[in-house]
């Protein structure tokens, strides 16, 4: 009499880790999809035009259904293109949750988190390295500075103690305006500037010290002639990877090298510029770092832009 042989037991497949990306606008970015992709994450899934009073319960449907092992594996990341919306989501995510069932949750609209704290701390370890000085007391002029990358830059900035003007080419009261939902948000104090002219553009670069140009891709806002009014300049730092350059003379490979054609009123060295892929390679990392973090902690961590500042400072002092 013959016996069949003993099936052998199946070891349980392991849960895959999955992403759910939330968005208030029509389409999750390409760019995030593939840097989540990239971090490990096997199962990723957009949710568009999401409202901040949705994300509440779309949060509790990704966490209860896992257990508290399967959430290990699950995380959420916040999208779109308004970063106060942003905050606000992250808020609520963090406030659904009901430990054990809890899930790590990462801010990132259109990149700006990341973007400014590479663009931020770059300039942070430049002036010291050339100039031995901080950020602080320092007068910032962010061009560009009503986008979403302008608006977290003046944050960080400020939040260092340095004095940040922030510029629209829309006018005074457009900036005025971005400047107290700034302020009244993150309790630090910038102000508005008008760079709607040449003249009130030349102007404010005659007062600063540092400049950050954040307008949209393929837009110059600083001409050469422009540029020769920046009498205190130390550094110039442009996100625009787009040609023609943001900033005229700032290449987007610069990396702390000097301006070409271009000295400051102490008669000391040229300016030095910071381009955008500079400020793009630090970006990166920035952002594949705290995917990997979300995945791999161990624990929930909840991710914004203070969380992205301390990740680029750490990348920023590897280069040397």
């Amino acid at each position: 009499m013959s016996t069949s042989p003993e099936k052998p037991t199946e070891k349980p497949a392991e849960r895959p880790y999955i992403l759910h990306m939330f968005t208030a606008t029509p389409q999750m970015s390409p760019f995030d999809v593939n840097m989540a992709a990239d971090a490990g994450y096997q199962v990723i899934v957009p949710y568009c035009n999401v409202e901040a009073a949705m994300v509440a319960n779309l949060t509790q449907d990704a966490i209860f259904s896992r257990g508290p092992k399967g959430v290990s594996r699950t995380g959420i990341f916040i999208g779109g293109r308004d970063v106060m919306l942003a905050a606000d989501m992250l808020d609520a995510a963090r406030k659904a949750m009901v430990p054990p069932f809890e899930v790590s949750v990462f801010a990132d609209p259109s990149g700006s988190y990341t973007t400014a704290a590479a663009l931020v701390a770059l300039v942070e370890r430049h002036l010291a390295k050339a100039y031995g000085m901080e950020l602080g007391g320092k007068r910032v002029l962010i061009l560009g500075g009503t986008g979403a990358v302008g608006r977290v830059a003046a944050a960080m900035a400020a939040s260092l103690g340095a004095d940040v003007s922030i510029a629209s080419h829309g006018g005074q009261a457009r900036a005025a305006r971005v400047s107290d939902e700034i302020n009244a948000r993150f309790r630090i104090p910038t102000k508005g500037v008008s760079t709607a002219t040449p003249a009130e553009t030349r102007d404010a670069l005659g007062e600063a010290e540092i400049v950050f140009a954040t307008a949209l891709a393929g837009v110059q806002v600083v001409s050469a002639q422009d540029l020769a009014h920046a009498r205190h300049l130390l550094i110039a730092a442009d996100v625009n990877a787009v040609p023609p350059e943001g900033i005229a003379g700032v290449n987007v490979v610069n990396n702390g090298k000097p301006i070409t054609g271009l000295a400051n009123a102490t008669g000391a060295a040229a300016p030095i510029g910071i381009g955008a892929l500079a400020i793009g390679n630090v970006k990166y990392q920035v952002e594949h770092r705290l995917f990997i973090r979300m995945r791999t902690g161990g624990k929930p961590v909840y991710l914004g832009f203070p969380e992205a500042f301390d990740e680029a400072r750490a990348v920023a002092a590897g280069l040397d």
